[in-house]
């Protein structure tokens, strides 16, 4: 059954977010590579209880390149997003033409999509993964130049990184509103230049590696309750140009204390991009 409880207008809530400890020991996890699982470093995390503003009512001032992530209407012609074909077809340049507007960028390059439930029934039937509840950002200032090689090889990435260039992603519901495990994000200019840690993803046949972010008190925490499918996030997680106040975002879902008795699992997507600017 649907829930129908209204969206809140203003205020804000406390909750708890899963924060990186710094052991001096950089965490390593290994992927799809389970025999080699015996060699991953875990990350250690300390919960800490943060304020988190609701973003609807300041939602006309945020900027991408100030805030790091905007929030928008974004109506969807897609029906079944699980589906590769329709994706590519459909929602790929409805995404495309969404970065572009609110980032400036002249072009838009789709490379990943990722979608999570928080019901762990779910992610086993239909292949999801499930939310993460870890404060981070998706791309290092070593991985982000990296994933670009891979993604558009080594003569394109030499021709992009003489100029401007961004991975900025966009998250959504794909079915229900979301009620529970709901995706609240930082903005970019309250996260000191410190407390970044690098997390090693090793896979088979390729090395990620994402920033988990220590806590600091001076992180101002925004969400937008109940977001409908045809509402969208929009965030930076890396910027080659140094000079912007939002180069990285720092983002998690987090265990809403509204969330209603028997609300459904969260269904999202979100889709990596690179966007570059001539």
């Amino acid at each position: 059954m649907q829930l129908t409880a209204e969206k809140p207008a203003t205020g804000t809530i406390r909750a708890r977010f899963n924060y990186i400890v710094d052991t001096g020991v950089p965490p390593v996890r290994y992927i799809d590579w389970p025999e080699m699982e015996h060699q991953a470093v875990p990350p250690q995390y300390r919960q800490y209880e943060m304020t988190i503003r609701n973003g609807r009512p300041l939602r006309d001032t945020f900027s991408l390149d100030v805030h790091g992530f905007v929030f928008a209407d974004h109506p969807t012609q897609v029906t079944d997003f699980t589906d590769d074909a329709e994706r590519a077809r459909v929602y790929d340049p409805e995404v495309q033409a969404l970065i572009r507007k609110h980032s400036g960028a002249s072009k838009v390059v789709v490379f990943d999509h990722t979608i999570r439930a928080s019901d762990e029934e779910m992610q086993k039937a239909e292949n999801m993964r499930p939310t993460v509840k870890s404060v981070h950002n998706d791309y290092t200032e070593t991985s982000a130049p990296r994933r670009l090689r891979e993604i558009v090889g080594d003569a394109e990435a030499e021709r992009r990184v003489g100029k401007r260039w961004a991975i900025i992603q966009v998250w959504r519901p794909i079915r229900g509103r979301v009620l529970i495990d709901p995706l609240a994000i930082c903005d970019g200019r309250s996260i000191p230049q410190k407390g970044f840690i690098r997390v090693e993803r090793r896979y088979r046949y390729r090395t990620g590696e994402v920033y988990h972010i220590a806590h600091n008190p001076a992180h101002e925490w925004y969400y937008f309750p109940q977001m409908e499918r045809d509402e969208a996030l929009v965030f930076k997680v890396f910027d080659s140009d140094a000079a912007k106040p939002s180069r990285f975002t720092a983002h998690s879902a987090f265990d809403d204390p509204d969330t209603p008795a028997g609300a459904p699992p969260r269904e999202s997507i979100e889709t990596r991009t690179f966007a570059f600017f001539d």
